[in-house]
């Protein structure tokens, strides 16, 4: 009697297992996908370690805007992940801009930046929002140069910097050391270890989100070694999107691409709210949702939301505070100008 109740149990044992096997996913979906590099490095921009100190301490310094209020950090703050978490960011005299802030970590492993791809690269990107009359407010860039040609501490920075430039300190070479610190601010995440092979690095959940994940096309957009970042989409490509922002058509020679933008990165997404280039959307459960049906037709049940955003939590990487630490910054020398 009792070895007859012992063989069900035993068999009622193995098919639960065998109902919690590890989720399995088809690794030869994931060749669009890449590990994160060490270092998003540039030929036209070596690093050298006097180059990065110098730009981590540019990005920290509000002297780079008009009234002294705000800095690179101020709408990319590297201690949340990279962005200010508004809808759009406030400049200088409480004023705000048009766009969201798209987080700093991983960017300079974009296509371009901004969200309509304007500039080329980091560099480029960093000394835009210095001049911009909303963001940072500095007149021209003989008054930037003013001010660090001023400050003595600067000034041999510069020298140690940029060795092989008869003049170091140009606006130019200001975007290349801020690029330069930019270039390492990236944050390696569970996904690129099973990238690598690590089976384990992903729990059953997310694998599951994964699989969705591909199956309802995101990966037609996100992918790369950014998980996006890496070209423009139609926002609406299936569904038209309420916006007036016409996007990468506000590009000269672009015009046509009227409702284009930069596809971001889904990298530490789970901590960048509110979501788009206008913050418009709050939650990434919305999101995800508003992403399958605009962008590919699909309505999402909210098991399958759930799915995806747990998929998206893999994604969330490291963030090295050391890197990141706030310098101490050169003091003012005796003709400094001051805030306005």
């Amino acid at each position: 009697m009792k070895k007859s109740v012992l063989i069900p149990i035993i068999a009622l044992a193995a098919l639960t297992s065998a109902a919690r096997a590890e989720v399995s996913v088809n690794r030869a979906m994931l060749g669009m996908f890449q590990p994160l590099p060490e270092s998003a490095e540039s030929p036209e921009n070596p690093f050298n370690p006097a180059k990065i100190k110098l730009g981590r301490m540019l990005y920290y310094d509000t002297r780079l805007s008009k009234d002294r209020s705000v800095s690179c950090n101020t709408c990319h703050d590297l201690a949340s992940y990279g962005d200010d978490g508004a809808a759009v960011s406030t400049g200088i005299g409480q004023q705000q801009g048009g766009r969201s802030a798209p987080t700093v970590y991983n960017a300079a492993l974009h296509i371009a930046q901004f969200w309509d791809g304007r500039a080329p690269h980091v560099e480029a990107q960093a000394i835009g929002p210095v001049l911009n009359p909303i963001e940072m407010g500095m007149p021209d860039e003989a008054f930037v140069l003013r001010v660090l040609n001023s400050i003595p501490g600067y000034v041999e920075l510069f020298k140690e910097a940029f060795p092989e430039d008869d003049a170091p300190l140009t606006y130019e070479n200001v975007g290349k050391a801020i690029g330069a610190f930019e270039r390492k601010l990236l944050t390696p995440a569970p996904w690129d270890a099973y990238l690598k092979g690590d089976d384990s690095a992903l729990t059953d959940a997310q694998k599951e989100g994964l699989n969705l994940f591909i199956n309802k096309g995101c990966i037609t957009c996100h992918q790369g070694a950014g998980v996006g970042g890496h070209m423009y989409q139609k926002l609406g490509l299936v569904k038209p999107w309420p916006t007036e922002d016409k996007g990468r058509a506000e590009v000269e020679g672009f015009e046509s691409m009227e409702g284009f933008f930069k596809v971001p990165s889904l990298r530490n997404v789970t901590e960048t709210a509110p979501y788009l280039h206008d913050g418009s959307v709050e939650t990434l459960e919305e999101m995800v949702k508003k992403m399958a049906e605009y962008q590919q037709g699909h309505v999402l049940t909210d098991e399958e939301t759930a799915k995806i955003i747990e998929f998206l939590g893999a994604l969330k990487g490291e963030i090295d505070e050391e890197y990141i630490a706030k310098p101490e910054l050169p003091a003012d020398g005796p003709d400094t100008p001051k805030a306005e």
